[in-house]
């Protein structure tokens, strides 16, 4: 079998890309009052290959059978009793807090509602989507499902399943300031006061002008930005330029941390993350920080992604930006580049805080 063995090694030659270059406000921040929406609907699933709810089941015949009525097929709910290739399913779809415009597509998720066994195979039917009962519809979802988990087949995804056909605007009116919510993973006094700073130095260096202080601290999350008197007429514009601001200096002050979004597959380390000596196998990768790329490989069908790391700290000790290199190396989807941090944490072997999904 083809095994892609990632080995780190230790090289005083080469120092990694600092994990937090290029980190600005919008990467940690929203606005109060902003947030992430959910859209959803009941559809149905067809196509399943015996493992679907049963025809007797009325929640599901209901609507299948008005599903087949509106294509010019009508049929009584009776005749579905033997029905099991159709499922009666919960279509989910989160917008990012930063809105949504018609025609964009996002990730819909599928959850089963009654007694189908699994999803495998399955075909999302249109399914309209809205905030809550009653409400106008934001979206529609359809497309062939994946099962993201094996082992758990009743969940499913459809990748850009749902497109908007309604905008959906979550950012709040810029008036003559606005606060800036921290996200938590990145919360602190001394961070919330750096960025404050940096928002000031940014705004002075390019406008040339003095006086107040456009941004101060009120708490370990929040800083309270004061739109300039000459800005208003466009807050747009200001409020841009702000969330623009580098924020590297600031994240350097909280401990090592990796923050993990799955649903949109970013990876964000804060501090110095180091992975130590660990061996972690997953599908066809080996992950060692204990193999020289040198020696014999350990199997006679192996290659070698060899990244080097910094050797003047402890050279037992490897660099998880290092790895992640590797990774993107070898085209490693960000998913299973977050499965396997998390294996490497429940080892023991990742010398920094886990924070997944805000959960950590």
């Amino acid at each position: 079998m083809w095994r892609w063995i990632v080995t780190l090694i230790s090289c005083a030659t080469f120092c990694a890309t600092p994990a937090l270059a290029g980190k600005t406000l919008r990467d940690v921040t929203r606005v109060k009052g902003q947030g992430a929406s959910l859209i959803q609907g009941l559809g149905l699933v067809v196509g399943l290959n015996g493992t679907g709810d049963s025809g007797t089941e009325l929640a599901m015949a209901r609507p299948l059978a008005a599903a087949l009525t509106n294509m010019g097929n009508p049929v009584s709910i009776d005749e579905l009793a033997n029905t099991n290739s159709a499922a009666l399913v919960l279509v989910t779809c989160s917008i990012p807090r930063e809105g949504a415009k018609v025609d964009d597509e996002y990730e819909v998720t599928i959850s089963v509602i009654n007694s189908a066994q699994s999803l495998e195979g399955g075909i999302l039917l249109m399914t309209p989507l809205t905030p809550r009962p009653n409400s106008p519809v934001y979206g529609f979802a359809n497309g062939r499902l994946t099962l993201p988990d094996e082992d758990n087949p009743t969940v499913a995804i459809v990748n850009k399943g749902a497109q908007i056909v309604r905008d959906i605007n979550t950012m709040p009116n810029i008036g003559a300031s606005f606060d800036l919510i921290i996200d938590s993973p990145f919360a602190g006094w001394g961070p919330a006061a750096s960025m404050a700073s940096e928002i000031d130095q940014n705004y002075r260096l390019s406008s040339d002008r003095l006086g107040e202080p456009l941004a101060r601290v009120i708490d370990p999350r929040t800083i309270r930005v004061t739109v300039p008197t000459n800005e208003r007429s466009n807050p747009g514009s200001f409020f841009g330029h702000v969330m623009e601001t580098s924020i590297s200096g600031a994240l350097r002050k909280l401990p090592a941390q990796v923050i993990c979004d799955t649903r949109a597959g970013i990876i964000v380390m804060t501090g110095d993350v180091e992975v130590s000596p660990t061996v972690i196998t997953h599908k066809d990768l080996v992950i060692t920080t204990l193999v020289d790329p040198l020696a014999q490989p350990l199997q006679s069908e192996s290659e070698f992604a060899a990244l080097q790391t910094d050797d003047t700290t402890d050279s037992t000790s490897a660099k998880l930006q290092d790895l992640i290199s590797a990774f993107d190396q070898l085209d490693v989807p960000p998913r299973e580049q977050i499965q396997i941090l998390e294996l490497i944490h429940k080892a023991g072997k990742l010398n920094a805080r886990l924070i997944i999904d805000g959960v950590g």
